[in-house]
């Protein structure tokens, strides 16, 4: 499976997120730095929100086989600069997270602005489309096709 780098502001469910795809029953625990699992990587809401460190991320996603922007869909702005997946040179996609609240599909368009191509929905406390992202993690690196 391809290890897999979430990264969002502070309380968009980068970590439950991870425990749902985990198969764990998601619980609060604050994050304080970089958490590496199997095929996870969870980072601290603070590196997004810190200009200082936010070049940690950078190094980072070299950890990973796919980065994760992640917006929650009740979140009442965007961390990510238009356009910003092309400093990655790894495949990026955007996660709407907290599906059951507000519109996703204001999270999904700041996602696509940002560069994502695919964009998954996630609601982690119910499960729903976890799936969908094991299943995308599940692909062979060779077998992903890039849009253009």
């Amino acid at each position: 499976m391809r290890k897999l780098l979430l990264i969002g502001r502070s309380g968009a469910g980068k970590t439950t997120l991870s425990q749902a795809l985990k198969g764990e029953i998601p619980h609060y625990k604050k994050t304080q730095g970089m958490v590496f699992d199997d095929f996870l990587i969870d980072s601290p809401g603070e590196y997004a929100e810190n200009h200082d460190l936010a070049s940690a991320l950078a190094l980072y996603s070299y950890e990973a086989d796919v980065v994760a922007l992640l917006i929650a869909a009740d979140d009442d702005y965007s961390l990510f600069s238009p356009c910003i997946t092309c400093l990655v040179n790894r495949e990026v996609i955007g996660i709407v997270t907290k599906t059951d609240k507000a519109d996703p599909k204001r999270a999904e368009n700041w996602l696509k602005l940002s560069g994502c191509k695919k964009v998954f929905f996630v609601n982690s406390t119910t499960g729903d489309g976890v799936k969908d992202i094991l299943d995308h993690l599940k692909q062979h690196k060779t077998n992903i096709k890039t849009e253009k």
